[in-house]
């Protein structure tokens, strides 16, 4: 089994969630020759006034992609 972490700022709807997951899982299915089935992705979200780049948060007038 592959257990993929993936952690992004909050705030995308979850039809591009959902679409993320679906390529990740068949980007590992591929490259591991391994079923679906078997790959687990875990989608974290964080808060964007948890986050620091640049020493400026992205939800101050920062790009947040």
């Amino acid at each position: 089994m592959a257990v993929i972490h993936m952690h992004i700022l909050e705030g995308r709807n979850q039809e591009v969630k959902t679409r993320l997951i679906a390529e990740v899982t068949d980007a590992v299915s591929r490259t591991l020759q391994s079923s679906p089935d078997w790959i687990l992705v875990m989608l974290h979200e964080i808060s964007k006034d948890n986050t620091n780049a640049g020493g400026k948060t992205p939800g101050r007038g920062q790009n947040d992609e």
